[in-house]
């Protein structure tokens, strides 16, 4: 048995999910490609893949083994490489994982500008607003915003944004502009549904801290949806600077309380602890490391 033949296989058909799509990308029929998986599992004598009649998935001991073999197959590549004395060419693919406006927003046109820039390279962007686990959904790079972070992964900050309490014109205008934090629990407040401070708000403004509890009969799990809940005059919301940047030139929102801010949000970029990691995936991070400080309504943190 080839046994590196069979591990690419295997890999491959673990990042498409169905055998006959690894098949179709390395020139094979569907049959002969899954005789060279079931002669790998013999081999080894473990089931990697629950096979269906429409995908296949991995099984604790496939999902192991995928990472490994992953990590194999990209070491030997590089050493074939090296040994011929060639530049690493970076090919391949790479599952990245983004919240849903931030990467409807802005990251989608970056990674688009990287595909331009990196033709061999296949990118799946999967965008939700859950922490997913990078290991068991085979991510290769995930951009989180703020929030707790993976404990067995390695966390990179990339940009951050302020944070600005903003309405829309209408609503100030039925309902009064707050003078001071202290008027806030008399509105309306939107907030993201999940959040875990619940109701508190902490503002700042210098050295003075002010902690409110808000009062609102609208939550949503969704940036998207406080934006357009916002624009259209339903309350008051906090919302980091590149979510509203446009509103706020507009004049279709405004800011509340001005002098006032939240700490920023901030944007990391988390990719799996492993010992090796593939040129596409380091060339990535460092891609979307140089550009998201400079997008509308982020910064580059500290330092950078």
């Amino acid at each position: 048995m080839d046994t590196l033949r069979a591990m690419r296989a295997f890999v491959r058909a673990v990042e498409l999910g169905t055998l006959s799509a690894a098949a179709r990308e390395q020139g094979l029929s569907q049959p002969a490609l899954s005789k060279i998986v079931a002669a790998l599992e013999k081999d080894m004598n473990v089931r990697l893949l629950e096979r269906s009649t429409t995908r296949v998935v991995p099984t604790e001991q496939g999902k192991r083994f995928y990472e490994r073999a992953t990590r194999v197959l990209e070491e030997y590549a590089e050493a074939v490489a090296d040994a011929r004395g060639q530049t690493e060419t970076p090919t391949g693919f790479l599952r990245v994982n983004a919240p849903v406006a931030l990467g409807q927003f802005r990251l989608n046109a970056l990674i688009l500008q990287f595909l331009d820039a990196y033709p061999d390279i296949q990118v799946e962007l999967i965008l939700n607003d859950r922490f997913v686990d990078l290991v068991e959904e085979g991510v290769d790079v995930a951009l989180r915003l703020g929030g707790s972070l993976p404990p067995h992964a390695v966390a990179r900050k990339a940009a951050m944004s302020p944070r600005y309490l903003v309405a829309a014109p209408a609503y100030l205008a039925a309902r009064g502009k707050p003078r001071t934090p202290d008027d806030l629990p008399a509105h309306e407040y939107v907030r993201f549904a999940w959040l875990a401070a619940g109701d508190t708000l902490e503002l700042q403004q210098g050295a003075r801290r002010a902690a409110v509890q808000t009062h609102g009969r609208f939550r949503v799990n969704n940036a998207l949806a406080i934006r357009e809940t916002l624009a259209s005059g339903a309350g008051i919301g906090l919302c980091p600077a590149w979510l509203v940047d446009d509103l706020l030139a507009s004049g279709e929102l405004l800011r509340v309380l001005p002098k006032w801010t939240a700490a920023p949000q901030e944007a990391f970029l988390i990719y799996p602890s492993r010992r090796y990691q593939s040129l596409r995936a380091r060339l990535l991070i460092q891609f979307l490391a140089d550009r998201l400080g400079k997008l509308p309504g982020m910064q580059a943190p500290p330092g950078a």
